[in-house]
């Protein structure tokens, strides 16, 4: 059998191969047209930015497969297999070699690898069972691979660069204490600043920064630490857009623009339409193209209508209702399209608060009431207000693991500050 990709793992983003009983041919299935006909574009197409893109979470894949594949008129004739949406070229010309090179009995074999309606209709049917009792299976690794729908990884714990890291200062232990390990391996910058050892050829020193891992010019996976950096000055323009003080406000109360503009490449000179956000921690300007945009078909159970994706596409807030959370509880919220997540993200009213992020100068800038899901006393809080240091104990990692440590409030940034060791003593 021909080695279709060597991934295993699953991404946030997820797309479906479609393999045409009737010739043998693979596609990347784009749509279903109202009279129930499947609309695909081939691997070598240039439509492949047009594909189906769907959040991998199990309750919003099921929701969104079982009612694609009803919409179908006649389903029999095809088979589905779910691939991680940035792999979906190459695992698709994979799957076309490994079919016109496999007899009829080897072709059955991928039976064990479609996405089953049977399954999926079954854990809609029956959402309090245990997730994991649902197998969607994928064509991924060497050869064709079963894949459970467990949390799963763009990076290998074996292939972070440590020697990087002990250079900044951490190592694995560190990092699965504040929590930050996971959203490495899935390719996210860390969700929280991280005090790391700086080396700028001259001298060695602390700074704040979210780290990120990203596979290099020449192919090695490298630490990229991006830096807290100033107050963002909009007066200035950037890559040739002149902000307006509209564009300034909904950035620093939201962290989205909320608008399309033309950007000029510094490099090329070429005009490019894309969408801005701003990283609320480090103060960074992001851009993306819009060809990069990935608007989802379904959020949480619900499926986006045209007039909906427009809107997000638009760089837009959208309030959808009757969402469906991973515990199964319905709720309501408003989302926008970020380009530093580079997906949609939801805008819960407290979520800028408790991360101090806001257009509010840094002296008015408020020590929120919680970290890391802890809720702090009044003395700890107090201490924090004054500038001082302040301990706190009975935080928990993601692996359960108890850690303790110290805080301090950095108005500059209007968050939180954490050390393992009291930064006040040498």
């Amino acid at each position: 059998m021909n080695t279709i990709s060597n991934h295993t793992a699953l991404s946030e983003v997820s797309t479906l191969l479609v393999l045409r009983h009737r010739n043998n041919s693979v596609g990347i299935v784009q749509a279903v047209n109202p009279s129930g006909t499947l609309i695909d574009v081939t691997p070598d197409s240039n439509k492949v930015d047009t594909v189906i893109r769907v959040d991998s979470a199990e309750h919003c894949f099921t929701d969104f497969y079982s009612d694609f594949y009803h919409q179908l008129k006649d389903p029999s004739e095809y088979s589905f297999f779910k691939v991680r949406e940035f792999e979906a070229h190459k695992t698709a010309k994979g799957l076309q070699e490994f079919i016109n090179d496999s007899s009829d009995d080897e072709r059955h074999d991928l039976k064990a690898y479609e996405v089953s309606i049977e399954a999926v209709d079954h854990v809609r049917n029956k959402k309090s069972a245990e997730r994991d009792s649902f197998a969607v299976k994928n064509v991924y690794g060497n050869g064709l691979s079963l894949i459970s729908n467990r949390s799963q990884y763009r990076y290998q714990i074996e292939d972070v660069p440590w020697e990087k890291m002990a250079e900044s200062g951490l190592d694995r232990e560190k990092l699965e204490e504040i929590g930050a390990l996971d959203a490495l391996l899935k390719g996210y910058k860390t969700p929280m600043l991280i005090p790391v050892l700086f080396n700028d050829g001259a001298t060695v020193s602390k700074i704040d920064a979210r780290l990120q891992l990203r596979i290099g010019d020449d192919g090695e996976l490298m630490v990229k630490v991006h830096r807290v950096g100033k107050k963002v000055d909009f007066r200035k323009k950037f890559e040739g857009h002149k902000f307006t003080k509209e564009d300034r406000v909904n950035l620093l109360t939201s962290g989205n623009m909320g608008r399309v503009v033309d950007l000029i490449d510094t490099v090329t000179g070429e005009i490019t339409p894309s969408l801005i956000s701003l990283d609320r921690l480090t103060y960074e300007l992001i851009s993306l193209r819009m060809e990069l945009v990935r608007i989802p078909e379904v959020l949480c159970g619900v499926r986006l209508d045209w007039e909906q994706k427009k809107v997000l596409l638009e760089g837009k807030s959208l309030f959808v209702e009757n969402m469906v959370s991973k515990k199964g509880k319905r709720f309501s919220a408003t989302v926008q399209f970020n380009t530093d997540r580079q997906w949609v993200e939801f805008l819960f009213e407290n979520k800028f608060r408790s991360s101090g992020f806001s257009g509010l100068p840094h002296s008015e800038r408020e020590v929120p009431a919680y970290f890391r899901g802890i809720k702090l006393r009044r003395w700890q809080m107090e201490k924090l207000k004054a500038g001082e240091t302040a301990y706190i104990k009975g935080l928990v990692s993601r692996k359960g693991k108890t850690y303790q440590g110290y805080m301090s409030f950095d108005k500059s940034i209007g968050s939180i500050v954490f050390s393992f060791k009291n930064p006040n003593k040498k």
